[in-house]
């Protein structure tokens, strides 16, 4: 009798494609399900205003059948063209390796043409695995590539258009949760009609006051607690949807032609056109679809819109206007009056938890803003939380949180009524949408290569569509519309001003960097007494020193036996892989133990590295070795600046530093403090005890192996370098005080010593930032003139 047969390898390798297809929809569809409660909960409670918003002003005039079917093709053909057309098939598919959003749009035309602003940006970070979108950067001929780079004007309009979006999109953040929840909570008049409008309004405020108290414990945590609210929201507005037209007008359904939509216009003329700013906020809530998408992925939201979101959407604006077609009277509560009597009181509950979930959406959004913002130079430096240790982008911002929080409840309080906030809240959805429309046209130009014939037709069609919503909310800007337009000019003021003194700054280190024939004359003690220990200083430059080193070498007369300058500065790329993230360099010749560190970020990385100073050693460490090897071949830059190396930290070869855990070493406290006074040691212990994290901190020694055969040279340095480490890491920062010259204009002076200081001094400072110690910091004051 044969035997039974084994698996071969081609019955294992379709048995390893069954396993991870399997595992590849388990993980879509667990995706697509967090979706709904991060994503979503704002497009879905749009039908509790919709209608009501549509029919204000002079509209109330047109109470018939045929303007019902009208506007109920409106919404059907606004919902397909935009979300389902123009985001699902079209803006999803330009993330920035995964993620989403009006500056990750900008970053991706910033690394195919060079129109971006950040000052101390190198050549090297084009050879990151992420900055190109294909592989290797292939030449672009584009005439509005050359045109665009030829003029800074152009460039400085688009990166305002940029901000000019990202506000929009904190404006979002306001007027989403005031609008979603006032909706919902009013529904409480349609059976307790003695409940006055104060009364709601208090109930509304508690409501937000939670929601944004609840921020803190993460996305992801909110995403699982908040999705199943929003499908059985789902399913119930499309049964009830379904119900209505089957139950009040079946013939709705001819409303699906566009015809009616000419038929609408025909009939209500100008009118007609000013409705269409209630129309629109049947998409609100679509840019989150593109800037959530850093938290999942391009198939999962596509999924949950298209199977679920999409449909129940259709079917609710559906029977909602045929429940209208033959109960004009309920116009201002079409939604709950729609409602069958039995299932009032759950669906109230369930539309409450809804609103609530709505808001979620765009403060994620917000939050995400914020921190592109940030990284890019545009904001000033906030706290930012990362709320889930394994998955990238989840993030909270206390002090945008409870400025949010604030400001949501002035809107509520202030206007009461969800007309007006719509008004405003159109305006602000709808900037938005046309800001993608166009950094999506030069998308297509300039990093997808398409003909620019493709992207003009593209920016034609939906940008006229949009322009059209556009100015029909612009006419609503005395009801309440000027509160986006006022939010969103203050936080642009906020940005220009942090981003141009911040350029000036920079510009200002730029002009007066020492020179390295400076360097080179005070020889390799630098003129003055070289003490134990490794000097961090922190500059923004990327090349020559900053002025802040001779300011303080001329007031001091020791510095440190190593000295390394570093950069931390931001890539326009979402995340730089670990292993390029540290370029290092020298300065000057091998005599002088000067090196130069850049630390690259991307602008959704998480800045803190607890082991940074071990990881720097061993970076040096490993340059010095290359720099020897490769000096031997004759292949290396001996100029006094020489070239930056990229050091991949996680590969051990290439270094003969052996790393140990200096706890389990005995007398160990002597042996890494040897240099230091027994004073200096007590004081040290103690502030370890006082200060938890610091004592946390992994603390190594670097040993040099005997049995090894090293160059004498190398290994003079590398014991150099294992000497300093030991000795102490001291940080020196730069206090600077920026001040406008006196020859300056008037509005120069109240940006720079007004505006700019003011900002500086109520921002996180450099050295929270940066996680720098403060028992190692030292700070250096200066005066700036720009």
């Amino acid at each position: 009798m044969d035997r039974e047969r084994g698996p071969t390898s081609d019955d294992q390798r379709v048995g390893s494609r069954g396993v991870h297809w399997k595992n590849y929809y388990k993980n879509l569809l667990l995706l697509a399900y967090q979706s709904f409660g991060v994503v979503y909960g704002d497009l879905s409670t749009s039908p509790l205003y919709v209608y009501k918003s549509s029919f204000s002003g002079k509209m109330y005039k047109y109470q018939n059948e045929q303007t019902v079917f009208g506007l109920f093709s409106l919404i059907f053909w606004t919902l397909t063209l935009i979300p389902l057309l123009k985001y699902v098939v079209i803006v999803l598919s330009a993330d920035d390796n995964g993620e989403g959003g009006t500056f990750a749009l900008y970053s991706l035309l910033c690394r195919h043409a060079k129109l971006s602003l950040l000052p101390n940006q190198q050549a090297a970070d084009e050879e990151l695995s992420t900055y190109y979108r294909n592989g290797p950067r292939s030449v672009i001929t584009s005439p509005l590539k050359r045109f665009l780079e030829r003029h800074k004007k152009l460039r400085t309009c688009l990166l305002l258009i940029v901000l000019f979006g990202a506000c929009m999109v904190i404006g979002d953040g306001v007027l989403t949760p005031a609008i979603s929840v006032l909706s919902s909570i009013s529904g409480l008049q349609v059976r307790a009609k003695e409940l006055h409008d104060g009364e709601v309004v208090l109930v509304a405020c508690l409501v937000l006051v939670g929601l944004f108290s609840l921020q803190h414990r993460g996305t992801q945590r909110v995403a699982f607690m908040f999705a199943p609210i929003v499908i059985i929201w789902l399913l119930c507005i499309g049964v009830i949807g379904l119900y209505n037209t089957i139950h009040w007008n079946p013939k709705i359904y001819h409303a699906l032609s566009p015809l009616y939509v000419i038929k609408f216009f025909q009939q209500t003329g100008k009118d007609g056109w000013i409705s269409l700013g209630g129309v629109l906020l049947s998409i609100t809530g679509t840019e989150a679809m593109f800037a959530d998408l850093g938290h999942f992925t391009q198939a999962s939201i596509r999924v949950a819109f298209v199977g679920v979101i999409y449909p129940c959407l259709v079917l609710q604006y559906m029977g909602q206007a045929a429940f209208l077609s033959k109960n004009f009277n309920n116009i201002s509560t079409s939604f709950y009056a729609s409602i069958p009597q039995p299932f009032f009181w759950p669906v109230f509950v369930v539309s409450t938890l809804a609103a609530i979930v709505a808001s979620q959406a765009v403060i994620s959004a917000t939050f995400s803003i914020v921190k592109q913002c940030l990284a890019l130079g545009c904001f000033p430096r906030v706290k930012v939380v990362h709320t889930s240790r394994w998955i990238y982008g989840r993030i909270y911002i206390p002090e945008i949180n409870w400025i949010l929080m604030v400001l949501c409840l002035a809107v509520t309080i202030g206007f009461r009524d969800t007309t007006l906030i719509g008004n405003a809240y159109g305006i602000a959805c709808m900037t938005v949408m046309f800001v993608t429309t166009w950094l999506i046209a030069l998308v297509m130009v300039l990093v997808w290569q398409k003909n620019i014939i493709f992207s003009l037709l593209l920016l034609l069609f939906f940008g006229s569509i949009e322009a059209v919503y556009l100015s029909s909310s612009l006419m609503k800007v005395p009801q309440g519309g000027w509160a986006p337009l006022v939010l969103s000019f203050v936080f642009m003021v906020v940005m220009y001003v942090w981003h141009y003194g911040t350029r000036r700054k920079y510009l200002f280190d730029l002009q007066n960097k020492v020179s390295m024939k400076w360097i080179l004359t005070l020889g390799p003690s630098l003129g003055i007494v070289r003490v134990p220990g490794i000097g961090l200083i922190y500059t923004e430059l990327v090349t020559g020193v900053p002025a802040i080193f001779s300011h303080f070498i001329t007031n001091l007369p020791a510095f440190h036996q190593v000295l390394v300058f570093v950069c931390v500065k931001s890539v326009p790329v979402p995340f730089v892989p670990p292993d390029e993230r540290y370029l290092i360099g020298r300065i000057g010749p091998r005599a002088y133990r000067m090196y130069r560190c850049i630390v690259r970020y991307g602008y959704k990385d998480v800045q803190k590295d607890e082991n940074f100073e071990n990881l720097l050693a061993l970076s040096i460490a490993k340059f010095i070795q290359m720099e020897a090897e490769e000096a031997s071949s004759g292949s290396y830059d001996t100029s006094p600046e020489g070239r930056m190396a990229v050091i991949r930290t996680s590969d051990t070869t290439g270094t003969t530093l052996v790393m140990r855990d200096a706890d389990q070493l005995a007398g160990e406290s002597t042996m890494i403090r040897s240099s230091k006074s027994e004073t200096l040691q007590s004081l040290q212990s103690l502030y370890e005890q006082e200060s938890p994290s610091v004592s946390r901190r992994r603390r190594v020694r670097f040993e040099l192996p005997e049995t090894e055969y090293i160059d004498p040279q190398v290994k003079e340095e590398l014991l150099a370098l294992v000497e300093a480490k030991q000795a102490g890491v001291a940080y020196i920062l730069g206090h600077s005080y920026i001040k406008a010259r006196k020859t300056s204009s008037f509005m120069k002076k109240f940006i720079i010593n007004v505006a700019y200081s003011f900002l500086r001094k109520n921002c996180r400072g450099p050295a929270v930032a940066l996680s720098i110690p403060h028992i190692s910091l030292i700070e250096v004051g200066m005066i700036y003139y720009v």
